[in-house]
């Protein structure tokens, strides 16, 4: 048999060195995070951990791949059209955007702008989360028109995330009202309490609403909101150092149901 190769490749944020040969065949993978060498053939045992042997820098554990979870096998049985996961920050605003970008020359801004770029940027920050055990689901639709920004799952249990664009606004926070520098102020609360209701509601587990303002000048809060955390963008990692709440398991097959859209039209 030719000698394999070993090609290192990242999947879901971890890295795995896959071992090859030279037609392309595999053989095994290495994940180094478990520490384990997973064989496609007994066969070939031998052979791939002497290609591996350059990258093992301690005891292993060698044998078959694990068998599926019943969280990946949902996620293998989604059907593409269903499946959130794939979804970018500020999906519905693109697509929005892209079927009537409006006119070309405007005496102001494109408010749907404006709000595309606080999605891109909380969920830039929340997807860089996903290395540390969690998943981020983008523009989650709701029945009526609505939908969750961002819905974050992992150890500290479930988040809906509504941004807010606020770039050097002086931002007031009066449960229920948001005031944004000097435009109407408007009880944002409320909606984006309903949004985490909906979801704890659609996914029979505790969702925490979330409100992040982007870029703000200055925040006041007089007082704590009723049940919503109110952070700025750059805090955003605060919601990560909360663990024991959730298994990774528990965490996969959250993630597993709230992934497919059908879930989402039940409601």
């Amino acid at each position: 048999m030719e000698q394999p190769r070993v090609i290192p490749t990242w999947r879901h944020g971890r890295e795995r060195l896959y071992v090859c040969l030279p037609d392309g065949r595999n053989l095994a993978w290495y994940d180094r995070e478990t520490a384990r060498v997973n064989l496609l053939s007994q066969d070939h045992e031998e052979s791939v951990l002497d290609a591996l042997g350059p990258f093992l820098t301690g005891p292993v554990s060698v044998g078959p791949p694990p068998l599926p979870t019943p969280a990946e096998l949902a996620r293998l049985a989604l059907h593409p059209d269903d499946d959130l996961a794939p979804n970018r920050p500020g999906e519905t605003l693109l697509i929005a955007l892209d079927r009537d970008p409006g006119p070309a020359h405007r005496l102001r801004p494109d408010p749907r702008r404006r709000a595309l770029a606080a999605e891109q940027a909380v969920g830039g920050a929340l997807d860089r989360m996903d290395g540390a055990g969690w998943h981020t689901l983008h523009s989650v639709p709701l029945p009526g028109g609505d939908r969750v920004h961002h819905l974050l799952i992992g150890p500290g249990g479930l988040y809906a995330v509504h941004a807010l664009y606020a770039h050097r606004r002086r931002v007031t926070v009066a449960d229920p009202v948001v005031a944004l520098g000097r435009q109407e102020p408007r009880p944002l609360l409320r909606r984006v309490r309903s949004d985490a209701h909906r979801a704890s509601h659609a996914l029979t587990a505790e969702v925490h609403p979330v409100l992040v303002l982007v870029e703000p000048a200055q925040v006041s809060v007089p007082a704590p909101p009723r049940e919503v955390r109110v952070v700025t963008d750059d805090a955003l990692g605060d919601l990560t150092r909360f663990g024991g709440v959730l298994k990774p398991a528990d965490v996969e097959a959250l993630h597993a149901i709230a992934r497919d859209r059908n879930t989402w039209a039940r409601l």
